[in-house]
């Protein structure tokens, strides 16, 4: 039998998969950016507690156009090549980037900008995100597919690595070099995209009306209860377990590391995620998927929560700050710091499972007529978890502080998780990524294959 072809070995995906790291790199260090000013600004009057919910803001601010563009996304992205929707929306962070940058530099920044970024983020990202999930699966054969989603997750995860350390680096050289680096990055992504060529695209829909397509997405994920688990279970969990919008308040107030310690922790889930990825790249996950979905989304709870307390356990052990000497080197120890950066890693290769998992079930249980509207769904799922969770983070450290925001957010991750495998059996039961109509053809135990 032939291995499947590497997708690195066609010039397409080879493409895609820079414009997506590229692009990555750049949202990374911008996000990292923005939140740090808005949490900056908002504490020059604010305090901590009303700082926090200011970052949960920005993240409602991105959710709300996501939320209510994905009814029609799905449906364009099925309908429009796209390749130009991408280009478009890629355009369209180009120059926001470039307007924070000029921002920056001149010394007009105020929050009302940073808000109408995170809006023009919400909806470059409600176009985008169904027509590049529905693009990869155009640039591949179907045998390589779970290979080139574990090599495209790498791309987004490392670039989660190294985006954020180099917007905090470069915001603590000079603020606006941040914004200037992430310019370049998005004109390269935007490169990248026009360097695809022609891509299979689905037969256009003429018997139906756009609104019942759109609702046919929806019910799609709706009678396919193995991908609607997958989508759900993500949902909760990062919608409740979004530790990652409290990073600012983290870094200055709590752990007191500055913007370049905000960098190493927000780099902290992507060191996981992309270790993850890159092993999935090379050992594809064949067996027991939905058992290691929900054993990962139980590892990504406790370590949220492990994250969440840190700095009181160093505490009640007794751990100071101090310095010790390796090679003729002294190092600065930070017990909190590096017990919160050892949480993220691990929460990250946790979620990356997660993701891995999810990717692989939907791309391969949904036909390519359907898969921009599918993607449209799950992606506005993933939003709801991460930009709304952000908010709920917020409005919970507003409530509780940040510690217990936090704590909340992985206890109620665990107990999800819990829940969703009494509700959901068939996760529990899946043990390949192939959907039923294939395993029907596989020959049983004991028979030969024809």
């Amino acid at each position: 039998m032939d291995r499947p072809k590497h997708p690195f070995r066609i010039a397409n995906f080879r493409s895609y998969w820079l414009s997506r790291f590229s692009g990555t790199i750049a949202v990374s260090a911008m996000s990292i950016v923005i939140g740090w000013q808005v949490y900056n600004l908002a504490r020059e009057t604010m305090d901590v507690r009303q700082a926090a919910f200011m970052l949960g803001m920005i993240g409602f601010a991105q959710f709300v156009p996501l939320f209510l563009l994905t009814p029609i996304t799905g449906l364009v992205a099925d309908s429009v090549d796209r390749r130009w929707i991408v280009r478009a929306t890629t355009g369209l962070l180009v120059l926001t980037a470039a307007s924070l940058w000029f921002l920056t530099w001149s010394g007009h920044l105020t929050l009302g900008a940073l808000f109408t970024a995170a809006v023009a983020f919400g909806i470059a990202r409600a176009f985008s995100g169904p027509a590049y999930s529905a693009l990869a699966p155009n640039l591949v054969p179907r045998e390589s597919l779970p290979t080139a989603i574990a090599v495209s997750s790498i791309a987004w995860q490392v670039g989660t690595i190294a985006g954020p350390s180099v917007g905090g680096l470069l915001y603590a050289i000079h603020p606006e070099f941040a914004y200037g680096v992430a310019t370049l990055l998005f004109a390269v992504a935007l490169l990248c995209i026009f360097l695809i060529g022609p891509v299979p695209q689905p037969p256009a829909q003429t018997d139906r009306r756009p609104l019942t397509r759109i609702v046919e997405g929806f019910s799609y994920v709706r009678r396919n209860r193995l991908v609607q688990a997958a989508i759900t279970l993500d949902l909760f969990a990062v919608l409740l377990a979004g530790a990652t919008s409290l990073l600012p308040v983290y870094a200055r107030d709590i752990l007191h590391v500055g913007s370049q310690g905000l960098g190493v922790l927000a780099a902290g889930m992507g060191i996981g995620a992309a270790t993850t990825a890159i092993w999935f790249s090379f050992k594809p996950m064949t067996s027991n998927v939905g058992v290691k979905m929900l054993v990962a989304v139980v590892v990504f709870g406790l370590s949220i929560l492990t994250f969440g307390i840190a700095s009181h356990v160093t505490g009640a052990l007794g751990l100071q700050s101090g310095t010790v000497a390796l090679g003729g080197v002294n190092l600065f120890v930070h017990p909190a710091f590096l017990l919160s950066l050892a949480a993220l890693i691990c929460a990250g290769g946790a979620d990356m499972v997660s993701v891995y998992v999810r990717q692989s079930l939907i791309q391969l249980h949904t036909p390519d007529a359907m898969r921009g509207r599918v993607s449209a769904v799950s992606q506005l799922t993933i939003s709801a978890s991460n930009e709304l969770g952000e908010f709920e983070s917020g409005v919970m450290a507003s409530i509780l502080g940040p510690v217990g925001a936090v704590v909340f957010g992985g206890l109620g991750a665990i107990g999800v998780t819990l829940l969703w495998s009494r509700l959901f059996p068939e996760l529990r039961r899946a043990r390949t990524f192939d959907p039923p109509e294939i395993l029907a053809t596989e020959p049983t135990h004991g028979e030969a294959k024809p």
